[in-house]
């Protein structure tokens, strides 16, 4: 008999990774040995695992709550497993991940629903032996359920909230130094809720009015947009996300504040305007749409693969004017032009709700790495602004090297440009006192997110 821990990927994907809770624990596999990213992951099992909707649905929602709340899930597994939790085979512990997940959070899974499962799976994989040490460790757990400890407030603030938040003990004391623990507290909070999507209607193929008659008669609740017109939010996408109306190109999926940048930039018809960081298109089709396909868009970036995203969005939203370069946006030389986007590689610890993985990814010292980057973007991006011209720089993240120390430390190397108060073109509740947007999960209900408008004198 072959070995179960050896067997081919596909005989074991077909035998021993079966049904939702199986296909959850592969693909937590993958996210735990690999770089990969969640969201191409479960992408890519959307579309190709034979479950029905409902099946695929629970896969989705075990796999990020598992990975969202990871780091509350270990700390009771730790308690309760037989020996050293961290050092046990990954199958093993994701499989635990899995069951207790839905015990803790999910609440329409009868609990033995979740235990058996997951002793069932292990036995294929390991045999009644290890299925038996499942099983004891939930059933521990589940007879404990009402008196599980987490780590103590008054020992230690720190941990205390970067457990029963479930994010890393630097976000956390990061946050806590800049905001308060209260407020801190809240933004944790707000990374963790499962996020609304928004929509951006696309009026160069539908009108706004006609759309929301459309949302209606799919049944589909939305509520508009408090800061920006032609977005729309939605609870859920079911119909709708694989819908002839997404075919057509009548909108996009894309967050408020991805849309204040854009409007920040203010795109007029016939403006050149480049694009520095396009991928993977959300911004580049609002500029078309707003430039009404008149004038000139040259969307930049690195690899031909994510250009490709770009180039799909616009050929199903209908933008006409955009040509794109594969270029490394900190070397790239082109023609200047009267309106500029940088559009930062970041942290994006303001995209947790929705990219939970990257919290577990990211280290402190990789916002040194990216403000290196960021900056030398920044640097090429201002010698393609025209004299009168506009740069707007955007990123969804939340920390302030990436975000206005930055943007204070070009300004002093660069007296041609100033901050062009970005009231003028979004709502004033986003504006800080530098003249910037800034926008967080817990107060906006969108993302985190920071751009500024920057003027280039004549």
């Amino acid at each position: 008999m072959q070995d179960p821990m050896h067997m081919s990927f596909d005989d074991d994907k077909a035998n021993l990774y079966r049904g939702p809770r199986g296909t959850a624990v592969k693909i937590l596999n993958r996210v735990e040995r690999s770089d990969a990213y969640l969201d191409r992951l479960l992408d890519g099992e959307m579309r190709t695992a034979e479950m029905n909707e409902l099946d695929k649905g629970l896969m989705n929602e075990i796999v990020t709550g598992v990975v969202r709340w990871q780091m509350k899930l270990d700390w009771v597994l730790t308690g309760f497993f037989h020996g050293n939790f961290t050092k046990a085979e990954t199958n093993i512990k994701n499989a635990l991940r899995v069951a207790l997940y839905q015990i803790l959070f999910l609440d329409k899974v009868p609990h033995s629903a979740a235990v058996n499962e997951a002793v069932e799976f292990i036995k294929r994989l390991r045999g009644q032996k290890v299925g038996d040490l499942v099983n004891a460790v939930l059933r521990n757990i589940l007879r404990n359920l009402e008196n599980i400890r987490y780590p103590d407030f008054k020992e230690d603030q720190i941990q205390h909230l970067a457990v029963i938040e479930s994010h890393p003990s630097w976000i956390v004391k990061r946050w806590v130094n800049r905001f308060g623990y209260d407020e801190a507290k809240r933004l944790l909070a707000a990374n963790n809720e499962r996020p609304d999507l928004t929509l951006r209607v696309n009026r160069l193929k539908i009108d706004f009015n006609y759309f929301l008659t459309q949302l209606e008669q799919h049944q589909i609740q939305f509520s508009r947009s408090e800061y920006l017109d032609f977005f729309v939010r939605v609870k859920h996408m079911a119909g709708i996300g694989g819908s002839e109306m997404f075919r057509q190109g009548f909108f996009v999926v894309q967050d408020e504040s991805a849309g204040l940048a854009v409007q920040m930039l203010d795109p007029k018809p016939g403006d050149r305007v480049i694009d520095m960081c396009a991928a993977p298109g959300g911004k580049a089709t609002f500029i078309g749409e707003l430039m009404k396909n008149v004038g000139e868009i040259v969307a930049v970036d690195r690899y031909e693969t994510r250009l490709n995203l770009v180039k799909g969005a616009c050929q199903r939203l209908g933008i006409a004017n955009a040509h794109f370069v594969a270029a490394d946006a900190a070397t790239i030389q082109t023609t200047p032009a009267e309106k500029v986007l940088v559009d930062a590689p970041c942290s994006g610890l303001g995209v947790l709700a929705k990219k939970p993985d990257a919290k577990w990814k990211r280290e402190p010292e990789d916002l040194v790495r990216l403000v290196q980057t960021q900056r030398a973007i920044l640097e090429n991006a201002a010698k393609h602004v025209k004299a009168d011209g506009v740069l707007v720089y955007s990123t969804c993240t939340t920390e302030p090297e990436e975000n206005i120390s930055l943007i204070h430390s070009f300004l002093a190397d660069h007296p041609e440009f100033s901050i062009e108060n970005a009231g003028k073109f979004v709502d004033p509740r986003l504006v800080t006192s530098d003249g910037a947007v800034e926008t967080f999960p817990h107060r906006h209900l969108m993302d985190g997110s920071f751009a500024v408008r920057l003027k280039k004198s004549s």
